[in-house]
């Protein structure tokens, strides 16, 4: 059925706009671009306010569409179909956003039983009421449900305002959605199964994090006749470490076994292949460390899609997505034979590194807040006032800003309990010293060590060699109180070189 009205190039437009709004990366540049030309803004709002502000917009015009009896996607074709489909559905994921939130946290609490979606009829009646078919209605509900999880995931659980952050939460997104949403959308919503993931990253530095924002952000169907979704997201990650079970247990926690298939086997064990849901996915921590008779096994799954149990000859289907992560370099493994080359390329649909600690902090330094918010907001449900400040004040005064954080985030955690615990900080004795010159060398490479930081480990590398200020001092050509100060600063950041004493590296 065609459109007695039709649209005008007017309305095409501002459609158009919306559509790109709609199916663009939420954490990429490109929608910050859209939305300011949605509202005619010239970069004065905040990112919420500008948000609102198209919301307001999208609404504005959905009301008027309404009234002249336009907003039924069955009076439209063509191009003009999926202009005006995109914006209805828009609206009516913001309408409902502060009820998908509710139920994200409320499920949140519940773990695995599913929770009841009061608001659902409602929200599928009005996509329906405007000209969607019932069944294309509650898988749109479900989808707009799936968007608002994973945005949540990704933005509450990865924190952080570096371009390595700005830029892995962005890769995350497409991680789910793929890089076209329209594609996702129309084609690949129910076949994501295919896709692996390889994650890299030194320990500590989040891996698990952005392995969960995958993992809980998969599509689940709506049941409308019990009120709720097929399943729990925190049912459909389930997340298994490789490194610490024996290689004789390796198999049978991955794929089960039967009773009496080996000795100390007194009853049928389920595997978290099993285990996993149709909808859930698998996150396989330190793949690089389970032998290569085991790498075979998960390849089958990988290729066939089936698994079977030690002591049967059945074959299971499997029917999730595999997420895997190692904190060992994988071209060193591949080259010596530790990591098969056909088990990398079926994992590497997508290999995303996770960046570590001291690279975030080199980028953005205010990013330290971040984290510590996020730490601070886990481990108290409202945290005191002035705890965030009195922490940071500490883990400055203690280990200051070049301290390389080599147990990355899980150390910053720890130095946090450390300092309510304690008042203090004195970070790892190892990481004070033998990585100095590493991070030294880092910091050259990536241009993000400046003069002062240079000289100052310069000197605190040659008086941990030679242990006098007096020999430092002759090997830089700086007097010898000069030559302290710079050590020291390495031990407090806080002290720092008289004005005038030292320009460019030379004496005054």
């Amino acid at each position: 059925m065609t459109s007695q009205r039709g649209l005008t190039e007017a309305d095409r437009d501002f459609l158009r706009l919306v559509s790109s709004a709609a199916f663009s990366n939420p954490f990429g540049d490109e929608r910050d671009d859209v939305d300011r030309a949605i509202v005619g803004d010239d970069g004065d709002l905040t990112r919420d306010e500008l948000l609102m502000r198209v919301v307001e917009c999208v609404q504005r015009r959905v009301c008027r569409m309404e009234e002249q009896g336009q907003a039924d996607v069955r009076r439209y074709s063509g191009d003009d179909f999926e202009l005006v489909a995109s914006a209805l559905l828009f609206d009516v994921f913001h309408r409902y956003l502060e009820d998908f939130d509710r139920l994200i946290e409320d499920q949140v609490r519940a773990g695995d039983t599913p929770c009841p979606v009061p608001f659902a009829g409602e929200a599928i009646g009005l996509i329906e009421g405007r000209g969607f078919p019932h069944d294309v209605a509650v898988r749109h509900f479900a989808f707009l449900y799936q968007l608002r999880r994973a945005f949540h995931f990704i933005d509450q659980d990865l924190v952080g305002r570096s371009p390595c952050m700005c830029q892995l939460r962005c890769r995350l997104w497409n991680n789910v959605f793929t890089s076209n949403l329209r594609w996702y959308a129309l084609h690949l919503w129910d076949r994501l199964e295919d896709f692996a993931t390889l994650l890299l990253g030194e320990t500590g530095t989040g891996k698990g994090s952005a392995a969960a924002a995958i993992g809980r952000s998969g599509f689940i169907p709506f049941d409308e006749k019990k009120g709720c979704f097929a399943e729990s997201f925190t049912r459909n990650f389930i997340a298994i470490n490789l490194s610490q079970y024996p290689q004789t247990l390796i198999e049978s926690e991955l794929f089960g076994h039967r009773k009496g298939s080996f000795t100390g086997a007194i009853e049928h064990h389920e595997g978290v292949f099993s285990r996993c849901s149709p909808h859930g996915a698998i996150f396989l921590d330190e793949v690089g460390d389970v032998p290569e008779t085991i790498q075979i096994k998960l390849l089958q799954v990988l290729q066939e899609r089936t698994f079977v149990e030690v002591g049967s000859h059945e074959k299971n289907r499997f029917r999730g997505r595999v997420i895997a992560a190692t904190n060992k370099p994988v071209a060193d493994l591949r080259r010596s034979g530790r990591f098969r080359e056909d088990f990398y390329y079926r994992l590497c649909s997508d290999v995303l590194e996770v960046p570590a600690l001291r690279q975030r902090l080199a980028e953005e330094p205010a990013e330290m807040d971040d984290l510590l918010s996020l730490l601070l907001r886990r481990m108290f449900r409202e945290p005191p006032r002035d705890l965030l400040s009195e922490v940071r004040r500490t883990i400055e005064r203690d280990v200051g800003p070049t301290y390389p954080w080599t147990g990355n985030v899980r150390e910053l955690e720890q130095a946090v309990r450390r300092i309510i615990l304690t008042g203090s900080y004195p970070g790892d004795a190892r990481a004070n010293g033998e990585d100095l010159l590493g991070r030294l060398v880092e910091g050259m490479q990536t241009g993000t060590v400046d003069a002062q930081q240079l000289l100052s480990s310069y000197c605190r590398l040659l008086y941990q060699r030679h242990g006098t200020y007096e020999e430092v001092a002759r090997r830089t050509g700086l007097d010898r109180r000069t030559a302290k100060r710079y050590v020291q600063m390495t031990e407090d950041p806080n002290r720092a070189a008289q004005p005038g004493s030292v320009r460019d590296g030379r004496c005054a």
